[in-house]
Parts: structure tokens; C-alpha cells; sequence
């Protein structure tokens, strides 16, 4: 079975960790109560994770763009395919609009981003109390979007391991 390039592959597995773990630090921060020297520590992180998340979907876009993923086994049934097909399509989508609906949320609410304390971000959008609050509940429903996409994706990678037995997953495999 062909397999992913192995820049393909990296991108995957480095921007999924990163996922879970801008996923994880949002949910963490936003259950500390106040503002506290910790809660302001883990938005920077979040907010550096996002960036970081934002700038590796476009390098993995750019390489789907000029690399084709393996064909599906001629086994697998079309509304498999298909299922699959537009689920990666949303989780593109989604690697882009969490990290920028986050990105115009704290530019909303007149915070710079200072990309791991080295240089800011450019401030795309001026402050605005009435549309902080529509980015703040996007930014979240997004991130939901995201989180049950990556957890359908989860979901069907078993499949193919425990069910299937395809030798499907291994085509993303390190």
C-alpha cells in the first residue's frame, strides 16, 4: 500500500499534537478563575500554539497542493471515500479558521499577539467591544466544530485498524 511523504506525515502528527494541546491549554485557562500570572502564561502559550498551528496548515496545504495523498484501497466503498474526503476537507478548513477566529478575538479585545515574545503580529482589526463578543462565541463553536471532527477522524482512523484491517492507518504512520 502506497504511503504519505514523509513531510505529509510530519506535518500531521506535529500539528495534531499541537491541536490537542492548544485544545487542552484553552480549556485549562479558561476554568482559572480571575486574571492570574499562570491564566496569562497559558493564553500566551494558546495564542503561540495557534499561530504555530496556522502557519504549519498553510506549509502542509502548500505540500497537498503539489504532493497527491495515496489512493483509498479499491476495496474501501465510495461513501467512504467520499466521508473521507470532505471530513479532511473541514479539518483544513478548520486548521485555518480556529487559529484566525482566535487571532481576531484578541485583537478584538485590544490585545496584541507577541509571537513567542519576539515580535507582534500585525493588528489587523482595530478594537471592538460589539464584535469581541461574536469572535469570543466563534472561536469557540469552531473549536467544538474542530474538536468532534478530529474525534471522527480518530474514530474511523480505529476503524480501519481494528475493524477493517486494511493497512489503511499505516499510510500515516512515522
Amino acid at each position: 500500500m502506497l504511503r504519505y511523504t514523509r513531510p505529509a506525515v510530519l506535518l500531521h502528527w506535529l500539528i495534531a499534537l499541537l491541536i490537542i494541546g492548544a485544545f487542552t491549554m484553552g480549556l485549562v485557562m479558561t476554568d482559572i478563575p480571575g486574571i492570574t500570572p499562570t491564566k496569562l502564561k497559558y493564553y500566551s502559550w494558546h495564542k503561540w500554539a495557534g499561530v504555530t498551528i496556522l502557519a504549519l496548515a498553510a506549509l502542509r496545504l502548500l505540500w497537498r497542493l503539489t504532493h497527491r495523498a495515496p489512493p483509498y484501497p479499491t476495496s474501501m466503498p465510495q461513501w467512504q471515500q467520499s466521508s473521507a474526503h470532505h471530513l479532511h476537507s473541514l479539518l483544513y478548513v478548520l486548521m485555518f479558521a480556529v487559529p484566525l477566529s482566535g487571532y481576531f478575538y484578541t485583537l478584538s479585545a485590544g490585545v496584541p499577539v507577541v509571537y513567542f515574545g519576539l515580535f507582534q503580529l500585525p493588528l489587523l482589526i482595530e478594537p471592538n467591544a460589539e464584535l469581541k463578543p461574536v469572535l469570543k462565541q466563534l472561536h469557540y463553536w469552531l473549536n467544538m466544530g474542530l474538536a468532534g471532527a478530529v474525534c471522527l477522524h480518530i474514530a474511523a482512523a480505529l476503524k480501519h485498524v481494528f475493524i477493517d484491517r486494511d493497512g489503511l492507518f499505516k499510510r500515516m504512520l512515522p
